[in-house]
């Protein structure tokens, strides 16, 4: 896969990759209304959670070079809005994080973001992608 394509479209993509797998782990887990299920992923998917979760894999040493230069050109492109409801620099770390799951999942290495996910939910048993 190129690796110059647009970080925005690789986190378009890896926000819809990354719901897939909060939304089968919560359901997997037994909740069963659709409230809960909105209330429980919001724990996930905020882009203040995505932060938070990026900032302590980077200071954990979790990833590679080439991951981090994915995410740091995610996080360091211009010109992208943000949503009003969480600041730029929060908003341009959970994008970094979807960069890098959408090209992860560009380049077919669904095993790196199952090890990505297991590490955010941390839980080794319910996986979306394994199964497949």
């Amino acid at each position: 896969m190129d690796k110059n394509i647009n970080v925005l479209v690789l986190a378009y993509l890896g926000d819809s990759i990354y719901e897939i797998y909060i939304r089968e782990y919560l359901i997997k887990k037994g909740i069963a209304k659709v409230n809960d299920l909105q209330k429980e992923a919001i724990k996930y998917v905020s882009a203040k959670q995505q932060c938070n979760y990026l900032k302590e894999m980077l200071a954990n040493n979790f990833f590679n070079e080439e991951e981090k230069n994915i995410i740091m050109r995610a996080r360091n492109h211009k010109g992208s809005s943000h949503p009003k409801n969480t600041d730029i620099v929060t908003y341009k770390y959970a994008t970094g994080l979807e960069a890098l799951i959408g090209y992860l999942y560009l380049n077919n290495n669904k095993s790196r973001i199952d090890d990505i996910m297991k590490y955010i939910i941390g839980d080794e048993e319910c996986m979306y992608m394994e199964k497949r």
